[in-house]
């Protein structure tokens, strides 16, 4: 069980590197893994209300993929947004969510909804995402969980920031079985927003919780940037399982992420 859990995290963690060749390449072209083939292109608009490709929809004959992208900007994309929080309305339970989160995971709701109505609910959903990514998968499954045919999506981050309060971490536990979160110990993003915000000059505060598993990473690359990249959290969990790591590379040429140091933040 353990052996295919770290399976599928490293093959998820290709999938989400393949989110930001997606969003770089100008025709939105990337590496699409054997057997599967592309559904639909997610588009959101951004927290400059600039509509981006913001990851893929990809079936093979058993399971469904909903892979997110993070941010490629080299700003401090947290504090940035909107760290205050809204009601999030696709669940019934009260809960809050970070409002930049769930504004940009909003404007492309109804169009994966849409898309996954098309497709059978017998075969397995995984949905994945790195840094905003991984924020916008986590809204994304908590959703598809009480709305959908789709009860049972399986998730796994990497870097994820916290996306909401106490009361949306309890609520995803009820909706999301089976939830893998991979955090980095020196990832500053995964400590992000801090448990307690406060808006600069005003005095209402907001409360942060992560949601469940977590699986916990340590390594260290040099710099923040490096110590938060996806090709650094595909080296690390390619550790565990390097047989397997590199048959897929193979199989896959142009798949894996390079190890690199710039900062995807």
């Amino acid at each position: 069980m353990m052996e295919d859990l770290e399976k599928r995290a490293i093959f998820l963690a290709a999938i989400c590197g393949q989110t930001y060749a997606q969003f770089s390449n100008t025709d939105g072209s990337f590496i699409v893994p054997l057997n599967y083939s592309v559904r639909d292109t997610i588009k959101a608009k951004s927290i400059t209300s600039v509509w981006e490709r913001f990851g893929f929809i990809l079936e093979s004959q058993q399971e469904i993929i909903i892979a997110f992208r993070g941010t490629s900007s080299k700003t401090n994309w947290i504090s940035d947004m909107i760290a205050s929080q809204k009601s999030f309305k696709y669940i019934k339970e009260d809960c809050l969510t970070h409002r930049g989160f769930t504004d940009i995971y909003s404007s492309a709701r109804g169009r994966i909804i849409a898309e996954l109505a098309k497709l059978s609910p017998l075969k397995t959903l995984y949905i994945t995402g790195h840094s905003l990514g991984a924020a916008l998968a986590t809204l994304c499954a908590i959703d598809i969980a009480a709305n959908t045919a789709f009860c049972f999506p399986i998730l796994f981050t990497y870097g994820s920031p916290r996306v909401g309060d106490p009361a949306f971490a309890k609520a995803f536990t009820k909706y999301v079985r089976n939830s893998y979160r991979s955090a980095n110990l020196f990832d500053v993003v995964t400590h992000a927003p801090p448990t307690v915000y406060k808006l600069p000059k005003r005095e209402k505060k907001y409360y942060y919780s992560h949601v469940h598993t977590l699986s916990s990473q340590r390594f260290q690359n040099g710099s923040v940037g490096a110590n938060h990249v996806i090709s650094s959290y595909f080296a690390a969990l390619s550790k565990l399982q390097p047989q397997f790591t590199e048959l897929m590379c193979s199989s896959n040429p142009g798949f894996c992420p390079v190890l690199e140091t710039s900062t995807q933040e």
